[in-house]
Order: structure tokens, then C-alpha cells, then sequence
């Protein structure tokens, strides 16, 4: 792994933790060591990475990843340790019968926690038509297959 690599990862999980509410800027702040605490993880692991010394281990990213909430498989690919072709989404969360996806499966892919994803679907749902019931997604929306590259455009 490179400098550059572990510099982006961290700089991303910093923004995350900061976003959460975490005070990890000031000395006395207590936002590493809370998230040590919330996670189950020596505040070593955390210092480390916040300091660009070392990747986090999977079973510390594993337990950190729900705090920040994003999933474990979005950690791994950020990280670098994987691709995002060696952990395809479960067949278990496409959309059966090959339906339009709904607000509710981008948010579960996203990585959205449980207890956030009716507010999330309201938000997004904002921004879609007008017409569209809540939660479900417009014609135009990106299909389940294509939602990072229709974001890119």
C-alpha cells in the first residue's frame, strides 16, 4: 500500500468521524477516544490511522465502519484492500424479479444505517419528481447496475 492510498483512506474516514460529530481535531476533544470506546477498539488503532501510520486491521475497520456509518465492503474497497468487482453485492440485495430498486435499496447499499433510512428516503425523495410515490424511484433513476456512473455524469 502506498502513502497516497492510506492518505486518501484516512482523510475520508476523518471527514466521516468529523461529520458524526467526533472532535478529533483538538487535543482535549475526546472524539478518538470515544470512538475507540463506541467501536471496541484500542484508541492506538485509531491514532494510528488519523495519523497516517498504518491501515486499520479488518476487525478494527469492521467495528469502526457502523459508527461512520458506511458498510464494511465501502471501508475494504476505500481502503484499497479490495476492488469493487471481488465483493459484488449479495444477490440477496438486488431487487427480486428484476423490479426498478427503490430509494430504500440505495440507501441499504449506501451503507445507511437501519434507524436513518426513513429519513434518507424523505430526503431523497425531495429531489425526485414530484409524481413519484415515496421511496420509489423515478423511470430516469439510475438502475441498480449503474448508479455510480449516472452520479459521475
Amino acid at each position: 500500500m502506498s502513502t497516497l492510498e492510506l492518505d486518501a483512506f484516512a482523510a475520508w474516514v476523518e471527514t466521516l468521524m468529523r461529520q458524526r460529530g467526533y472532535d478529533i481535531d483538538s487535543p482535549r476533544g475526546g472524539g478518538k477516544s470515544r470512538i475507540a470506546d463506541e467501536a471496541g477498539v484500542h484508541r492506538a488503532a485509531v491514532t494510528r490511522l488519523l495519523q497516517r501510520q498504518s491501515m486499520p486491521d479488518l476487525e478494527t475497520m469492521r467495528r469502526i465502519a457502523p459508527l461512520l456509518g458506511v458498510s464494511v465492503r465501502d471501508m475494504l474497497i476505500r481502503s484499497g484492500r479490495v476492488a469493487p468487482e471481488e465483493l459484488p453485492l449479495a444477490a440477496q440485495d438486488l431487487p427480486p424479479g428484476g423490479r426498478t430498486p427503490t430509494i430504500e435499496d440505495f440507501a441499504r447499499w449506501l451503507g445507511v444505517p437501519e434507524g436513518r433510512r426513513e429519513v434518507f428516503v424523505k430526503v431523497v425523495s425531495q429531489f425526485l419528481e414530484p409524481d413519484a410515490a415515496p421511496g420509489e424511484v423515478p423511470a430516469e433513476a439510475p438502475t441498480a447496475a449503474e448508479p455510480r456512473r449516472r452520479a459521475q455524469d
